[in-house]
């Protein structure tokens, strides 16, 4: 039976997609994130990975691995997008995600911008978002 230290190992390591699909029912953090560190990660893995929640810290993270992945798509970038707008909407703060999101040139720049009128952005937040969508440009 396959340990949890296995898990994070494959995670890491492979590079097939149904091996990665597999490894999204593990339910560990660590595994979750692993993932999303991938690079040969498929697409619908990643966008399965957005709507996973474990805690704030552990999904503000998974969700700046996502928005920072290369191979994350139109798809992908909607659900991390929305499930930023969830979190920033609940009070949670996955800021570095949001920045990450706006650095990313395939992310219109005003879904962005609508992050940082959220309830939950702060003061930091929208100067930060400010910068980096002005470096954009």
């Amino acid at each position: 039976m396959p340990t949890p230290a296995d898990r994070l190992a494959e995670a890491r390591a492979s590079t097939d997609p149904a091996a990665l699909r597999a490894l999204t029912a593990v339910g560990l953090p660590f595994v979750d994130q692993a993932l999303a560190e991938n690079p040969h990660t498929p697409p619908d893995v990643l966008a399965r990975l957005a709507e996973v929640r474990h805690s704030d810290w552990n999904d503000n993270r998974l969700l700046y691995l996502l928005a920072e992945h290369p191979g994350a798509d139109g798809a992908v970038l909607d659900a991390v997008l929305a499930a930023v707008a969830e979190c920033l909407g609940a009070g949670r703060r996955p800021f570095a995600a949001v920045l990450a999101l706006a650095a990313r040139l395939d992310v219109p720049a005003e879904r962005v911008r609508a992050l940082g009128r959220s309830a939950g952005a702060s003061a930091r937040l929208r100067a930060g978002l400010a910068r980096v969508l002005a470096e954009r440009s």
